[in-house]
């Protein structure tokens, strides 16, 4: 019952929206492309205009007065050899404008058509005088914010003929410009309201905790305040890398896909790709970004604690190897520690040819086995 009460008064509201403001001026320019059956040479002219539209709030269908005006208009060379004139048209023409289409920059469509007079500077007797138009057009309005929007047009001009063969004078006009709301329509008084709720009185579904979505539709009735919520009322919870912690818990925004985080959304291992040369714990150059970008992360996170783990392939005895990945370790914490990492946060220690990563059997996998890797612990302060 509730909803067929509510649904007049929503179809009432729809059916008189049409706009929030009574007039719209608009300043337009473009090329005005004539046929020349009344003795104007076959061209394309620069036109200007300048458009007074007068909204109704209770209809889509709006009068509005134009002006277009172009100077320097050439006669045929075989009428009037080298004369020319101006050509002023005033039109009256009613504006159809349908509703507004969803977009990050709303587009409004419209339609119109009417008639006027045009006015001829310079008149050609028996061809170009002044006479009666009749014009039909198409546009968009481009919404750039609730007074201003960017407007563009085609106008088709037919000019009746009553001495030559030809009907009609026919000119196509591509114009664009800039448009301006003013003159902001009145809202309706409370009284109106009041009057309304006497014919029937609507009973207004209660939204508890304030969420925008009705009780009865609420799966999750007891929101915070200030939570983005979907249409059932639940948080929508944004996880941008996709590890499973909400953005506004993530320290870690940008964790890469399948990584195992913690309950920050940090990684549990790092491997820092850092990729040593057979028999040998010097760091390599190519390291050095990656080394920095690891500190900037640690210094700036001081709740976290990082072990380094070092390994090796299986090439030579597993002690000469245990050795060499403790090498290994100790030299990457150590490029930590001079790039301002507190040792308190380090560790460092060597797994030898344990874990391996890729195959022993071939030299590429040998290469991805000398590896660092480091394991980080969050501890709450």
């Amino acid at each position: 019952m509730k909803r067929l009460l509510i649904l007049p008064a929503l179809l009432l509201a729809s059916a008189s929206f049409a706009t929030d403001y009574k007039n719209e001026i608009s300043a337009m320019a473009g090329y005005d492309m004539t046929e020349g059956n009344l003795g104007i040479k076959d061209d394309g002219y620069v036109v200007g205009g300048l458009e007074l539209q007068f909204n109704k709030p209770d209809s889509k269908i709006s009068p509005e007065i134009s002006v277009l005006y172009m100077s320097g208009v050439d006669y045929d060379k075989n009428i009037a050899p080298g004369a020319d004139t101006s050509i002023t048209r005033v039109l009256l023409n009613g504006v159809y404008s349908f509703d507004a289409i969803d977009s990050a920059l709303p587009v409004i469509p419209f339609v119109k058509a009417g008639a006027g007079y045009e006015f001829v500077g310079n008149e050609l007797e028996n061809y170009k005088e002044d006479g009666f138009v009749l014009d039909a057009g198409a546009g968009l309005k481009f919404q750039l914010s609730e007074r201003w929007a960017a407007k563009a047009e085609a106008i088709y001009l037919a000019k009746v003929d009553n001495i030559h063969n030809t009907p009609v004078d026919n000119d196509v006009v591509g114009l664009v410009g800039i448009s301006y709301s003013f003159g902001e329509i009145a809202k309706a008084a409370p009284v109106a309201a009041a009057a309304a709720a006497a014919v029937a009185v609507v009973e207004v579904e209660k939204d508890t905790d304030g969420d925008g979505v009705i009780d009865s539709m609420d799966k999750c009735p007891d929101t915070p305040a200030g939570t983005l919520v979907n249409a059932t009322g639940c948080p929508v919870v944004l996880d941008d890398d996709k590890d499973g912690v909400e953005n506004a818990k993530d320290l870690c925004p940008n964790t890469p896909m399948g990584d195992k985080v913690d309950s920050n959304g940090c990684p549990l291992v790092v491997n820092l790709h850092i990729n040593f040369a057979n028999d040998s714990a010097e760091i390599p150059a190519d390291a050095n970004a990656l080394l920095d970008e690891y500190a900037a992360f640690l210094k700036r996170n001081t709740n976290y604690s990082a072990k380094i783990v070092g390994y090796t392939d299986n090439v030579g005895s597993a002690a000469y190897n245990k050795k060499l990945s403790q090498k290994r370790a100790e030299a990457v914490m150590q490029a930590l520690i001079e790039r301002g990492v507190d040792a308190k946060q380090l560790s460092a220690i060597g797994m030898g040819e344990l874990n391996p990563v890729a195959s022993n059997d071939t030299e590429e996998g040998r290469a991805q086995n000398r590896r660092i890797e480091a394991e980080m612990t969050f501890s709450a302060k």
